[in-house]
């Protein structure tokens, strides 16, 4: 690194020493508060979260912070323009809400009384997604402090979102409402995450999200199975040969039209992914399970970042008491998940999975099939500026190698990609073990002081090198 780059990184890392206890005493604070979007009990928390965020951006030195009402829960939105007209306009996303966390599910400790533990922060939001969206504020101010500037490098705006845990089924009429204050020229997801402590990556790419529950209904009411069964159709049976039919020999999608326009993995891709120290052993030990299984002819790494899935998320239907009872059930209840890849339509897999329903179900069987608010998969180019940007953000602050993934998992980015039409790039520090939306989650301090320091020295490489590509 050149003398003015080793100065930067310098005075960056100092900054962050000397603020790092108030930034996670003030985390700390704001994890307290249980913003459980899915539960309406916890509705007065999650406005409460709004409301503590919006005042503590407000004395970072944003300008303008705003809460966005929703007819769900409320979003923050907060704008601190350079003093650069030409610098480019940078949107972060990331969201408030949590989930669902008692001490009885397995937790050590109170989900929302965060203890730091050797070097980890446990509490529910502390990875998913508090702690990442948190280290921008002292991020933005290391920047500050390293530049000598009194405003970003960029047109800083921030935009988190109170229901991103319950489906963000209001994100896109709230992005498309506010438009005009939300336009930008690249966004940066802080809800993501990384391969390891040691091998730090940028994820190029999310899965998108279409889910369904399927209602099944036969007799009018439970009926004697010696008297009725085996000559009236029974509904927990087609649950049955629903879930059977999902997928074919070779765990496929056997939904007819479901691949329809995906985008194929390059052979650069498939490099990168190998590149990876995937150690499949582990990997199932953090997935909990004894043996992986997913669609043939793609690796483990590659179903999970880079093909889509159908899972089976719930069925019931019948008794479920101890003993026997001799019935034919009158219902059973499916519930469905899809996950996306890019060139995927959540519109056109709704439809398909509509028809492909009701054309294997027998007659005597009605059904009901509701979707969910669907989310769009989204996938960054590797030769984008700003997603360079971002890797050697990286690199200043891990001072290695930054490899290249994908997230599994799903979120709202493709939504400010369509309406705001601007790439979407990924900043994330959490890494597996962090357990989300699991017991005892948690998230590594160094790289929780990592994810500051990458936003600290991003806001300059973004200002500079997006004119050298524009």
């Amino acid at each position: 690194m050149s003398k003015p780059v080793d100065n930067a990184v310098s005075t960056v890392r100092a900054y962050i020493e000397t603020h790092h206890d108030a930034f996670l005493q003030d985390l700390a604070e704001w994890l307290r508060i249980p913003s459980v979007s899915a539960q309406p009990d916890h509705a007065p928390d999650v406005r409460r979260s709004a409301d503590w965020l919006a005042a503590k951006l407000r004395e970072t030195g944003f300008p303008t912070t705003e809460v966005w009402e929703t007819p769900g829960a409320p979003a923050v939105f907060a704008d601190w323009p350079s003093d650069d007209p030409h610098a480019p306009t940078v949107l972060v996303y990331g969201h408030h809400d949590v989930q669902p966390a008692a001490r009885e599910d397995g937790w050590n400790t109170d989900p929302f009384e965060p203890v730091v533990i050797g070097n980890r922060l446990h509490a529910r939001g502390a990875a998913d997604d508090k702690g990442q969206v948190f280290f921008h504020t002292l991020g933005v101010r290391a920047h500050l402090a390293a530049t000598g500037r009194t405003t970003p490098a960029v047109h800083l705006k921030l935009l988190v979102e109170g229901e991103e845990e319950s489906g963000s089924p209001h994100f896109r009429t709230l992005v498309e409402q506010h438009r005009d204050r939300l336009t930008a020229d690249a966004v940066i997801v802080s809800d993501t995450g990384m391969w390891s402590e040691d091998t730090p990556t940028v994820c190029t790419g999310m899965r998108g999200l279409a889910d369904c529950e399927i209602e099944l209904h036969g007799p009018d009411q439970d009926i004697h199975s010696g008297s009725f069964g085996g000559a009236v159709p029974n509904p927990a049976t087609a649950a049955a040969r629903l879930v059977a039919a999902l997928h074919d020999d070779h765990a496929r999608v056997a939904v007819p039209g479901f691949y329809d326009g995906i985008t194929p993995l390059t052979d650069r891709e498939r490099e990168l992914f190998a590149e990876l120290p995937f150690d499949e052993a582990q990997w199932l030990r953090t997935a909990k399970s004894h043996a992986t299984h997913g669609e043939a002819g793609h690796t483990t790494l590659e179903r999970i970042w880079a093909r889509p899935t159908a899972e089976v998320n719930g069925i019931g239907g019948g008794y479920q008491g101890p003993g026997g009872k001799t019935i034919v059930p009158s219902s059973a209840t499916l519930k469905l998940s899809f996950r996306l890849v890019a060139g995927q339509d959540p519109d056109h897999v709704e439809k398909a999975v509509t028809d492909w329903v009701a054309g294997r179900l027998p007659a005597g069987i009605r059904h009901t099939i509701t979707f969910g608010a669907a989310t769009r998969p989204c996938l960054t180019p590797l030769d984008h500026p700003a997603l360079q940007s971002v890797v050697r953000a990286m690199n200043l602050a891990f001072d290695q190698k930054i490899r290249f993934t994908r997230e599994g998992g799903s979120g709202p980015a493709a939504d400010l990609q369509d309406v705001l039409d601007a790439p979407v790039l990924f900043l994330g520090i959490s890494v597996p073990s962090d357990g989300w939306h699991a017991p005892n989650e948690k998230v590594e301090l160094d790289l929780l002081k990592k994810g500051v320091e990458t936003a600290a020295h991003l806001w300059g490489d973004l200002a500079e090198n997006w004119r050298d590509a524009h």
